[in-house]
């Protein structure tokens, strides 16, 4: 059964618990929104003066900086506070740039920083890719992507000071003001500047991938960014790699981004003896808790949204080709034997330990007691529901379940994945 416009708009809409001072401070600073720049020229030379540098490092992002900027300002329906930070976003992307290519200018030795058999989780959104993510970071063998340094890669981070860099606190104080815009986040995904974070969080420096768009209304830029060579965005990711190893040390890094699905074969191009597992949950179920989170992250900074084009990005059109490019490309042969694992998400949530033990048995790794009692001791302080319950349905997106079940029949079959939403 089909729902109603005022289903989904139920679903999508975080406009009506915006906290009092959010709508104090967008009313006040109505008028003054032009001030907060997003004009290219004048967001290149502030990155310039922030930081000293000029080497950008060649001139690749500059047309999709160009196509992001124009989107912005026509499509993003940006309040006062969501002007604020998309400039502080790209202000923050630019000086990265400019400091990359500084580090790599003088220490060239970081080019030869090995990242060896990294681990990518990839799977749907809402899979289970976080908590597998989070209980793999436990093992102290294991490095993981921090939230701050991936917001300030540079200067490479040290072993002495890694525990207490200053950096920490700045990217801290940004992460979780995502919850105090819109409270309902809260209950959706853990937020802290030492929390683990997606590799979207890297690849955003080449102004590439899916990681803009799911914080910005930007229908014009999505749709450039998809027909876009992601190799940059790649080849960005690896330096990053490489800077924060330079000086730290882990036995192998650990990763995660759904996005990843839609570019595996660059992935393994710029990373070819990487290990990847892929979640798989019932992708109807994932629906409805996509379209609310997205939605709540782009009600942080919109004076409105469009539930309907919410839908139509992270619905069965995102879905469904990613779920069927990655079935193509293992069965063209795209991984060596003994380089992707699959874990289903009621196997995750039933048996995480027996699940997890399966990881490390698949790829060689040991599994030693104490890490075991690491992970346990991590799931035992985060239960399902720790910050408060996120509310979602698919049948409050307005989509046929008898068609949305028939176009993953195949997937379903394939991985043997449950059906959540009957």
């Amino acid at each position: 059964m089909s729902g109603s416009r005022a289903d989904i708009a139920a679903l999508t809409d975080f406009s009506k618990n915006r906290p009092r001072w959010v709508r104090t401070v967008n009313a006040l600073g109505r008028p003054a929104r032009q001030l907060i720049s997003l004009d290219e020229a004048g967001l290149l030379e502030a990155a310039r003066r922030r930081t000293g540098l000029s080497d950008f490092g060649g001139d690749d992002f500059r047309e999709p900086l160009q196509v992001l900027l124009r989107s912005l300002e026509e499509e993003a329906r940006l309040t006062f506070m969501g002007r604020l930070l998309a400039r502080r976003d790209v202000f923050v992307l630019l000086c990265n740039r400019l400091k990359i290519v500084e580090a790599f200018r003088k220490h060239p030795e970081i080019a030869d920083v090995q990242i060896r058999e990294p681990l990518f989780i990839v799977g749907l959104s809402r899979s289970g890719t976080s908590i597998l993510h989070e209980l793999l970071t436990q093992d102290p063998r294991h490095r993981v992507l921090e939230s701050w340094e991936a917001r300030f890669p540079c200067p490479p981070p040290e072993e002495e000071t890694y525990e207490t860099d200053r950096r920490i606190r700045l990217a801290h104080f940004e992460q979780t003001l995502w919850p105090r815009l819109v409270p309902a986040y809260q209950a959706m995904h853990e937020m802290g500047g030492r929390m683990p974070t997606e590799c979207g969080d890297i690849t955003c420096n080449a102004f590439l991938g899916d990681r803009i768009p799911a914080l910005h209304q930007v229908p014009s830029y999505a749709a450039f960014a998809a027909a876009q060579d992601i190799r940059p965005a790649y080849e960005i990711h690896k330096k990053i790699l490489q800077i924060l190893q330079w000086k730290t040390r882990g036995e192998r890094w650990v990763l995660k981004a759904p996005a990843h699905m839609n570019w595996l074969d660059t992935l393994l191009d710029v990373y070819p003896d990487a290990r990847v597992v892929q979640t798989h949950r019932d992708p109807l179920q994932i629906m409805g808790s996509t379209v609310s989170l997205i939605s709540a992250i782009l009600w942080m900074r919109a004076e409105s949204i469009d539930p309907e084009q919410v839908k139509l990005a992270f619905g069965p059109a995102y879905y469904e080709p990613q779920l069927y490019h990655v079935m193509r490309l293992r069965d063209e042969g795209l991984f060596a034997e003994g380089q992707v694992f699959d874990v289903r998400f009621q196997d995750l949530m039933e048996d995480p330990f027996g699940t997890l033990a399966g990881v490390y048995g698949y790829f060689g790794w040991s599994y030693p007691e104490d890490v075991e009692a690491r992970m346990r001791r991590y799931l035992e302080g985060k239960p399902r529901g720790k910050f408060g319950k996120h509310f979602y349905s698919f049948h409050d997106l307005g989509l046929d379940l008898a068609t949305e079940r028939a176009r993953y029949a195949r997937y379903q079959e394939r991985y043997g994945v449950e059906s959540e939403v009957t």
